[in-house]
């Protein structure tokens, strides 16, 4: 790891080493030289993954290092603006701005500007009337009398919008979905949002990689508490 921007300083492997020689070798023999290298997921996967997990969590001090490391490996600016622009409404406005503070700055030192990225009103991807009908019919009849505002964004932002951005592509958004509720433990929404990835094209490999990737960046816990409902998932699609 090295410093990527001025305003938002990573550590160097030297400073790690200087509090946790343990922690420097595992990131070195471990992190880098073997999990980024496994077969099963992309570097371009590992690094939405990546990204995903730390946005979601707020851990900033990665971000740089990582952002940078996403468009290395394949993840277009357009798509990485559009992770951002997902990540507000599954992980908060907050967190998505830290990541603005942070990725401004790597977009600049890029020379990327506002014309590479997606448009505020794209046309939108075809919706499927008929999924969202049964989703929404769901929603509403579960939580409909609990909350009609959140039912009411729910479907005409999130599912009629923000989901038909063509700017990442529909196994992309579910991929950088599934990481974000894994990393903030939000088990709950796995079974929904991993089945939807798998049914745009995640394969069953990748998701139990991404896993593995997880397990690195927001904790073991977090991918054992969430591992129960994959399995479950994974099984029911068999």
């Amino acid at each position: 790891m090295s410093t990527l921007t001025p305003n938002h300083p990573s550590l160097t492997l030297d400073d790690v080493y200087s509090v946790s020689p343990a922690l420097a070798a595992y990131t070195t023999n471990t992190v880098v030289s073997d999990l980024w290298s496994r077969s099963g997921l992309s570097a371009r996967d590992r690094s939405i993954v990546t990204v995903a997990a730390l946005i979601a969590r707020n851990q900033t001090i990665g971000l740089p290092h990582y952002a940078n490391k996403a468009l290395d490996s394949g993840v277009s600016a357009a798509e990485l603006s559009e992770i951002v622009t997902h990540l507000a409404f599954y992980s908060g406005w907050s967190n998505a701005f830290f990541a603005v503070d942070i990725i401004k700055d790597i977009f600049a030192d890029r020379g990327i500007t506002a014309e590479q990225l997606p448009d505020a009103s794209p046309d939108l991807l075809p919706l499927n009337e008929e999924a969202e009908a049964k989703r929404a019919t769901g929603v509403q009849a579960n939580f409909g009398e609990v909350s009609p505002g959140v039912v009411h964004y729910t479907g005409e932002v999130l599912f009629k919008n923000l989901w038909l951005r063509p700017g990442l592509a529909p196994r992309d958004r579910s991929l950088t979905t599934v990481a974000a509720l894994i990393a903030n433990g939000q088990v709950a929404q796995i079974t929904y949002h991993l089945g939807r990835a798998m049914d745009n094209g995640l394969t069953q490999e990748q998701a139990s990689e991404a896993l593995t990737q997880l397990a690195f960046y927001c904790g073991w816990p977090c991918v054992f508490s969430a591992m129960p409902v994959v399995k479950d998932v994974f099984a029911g699609r068999q």
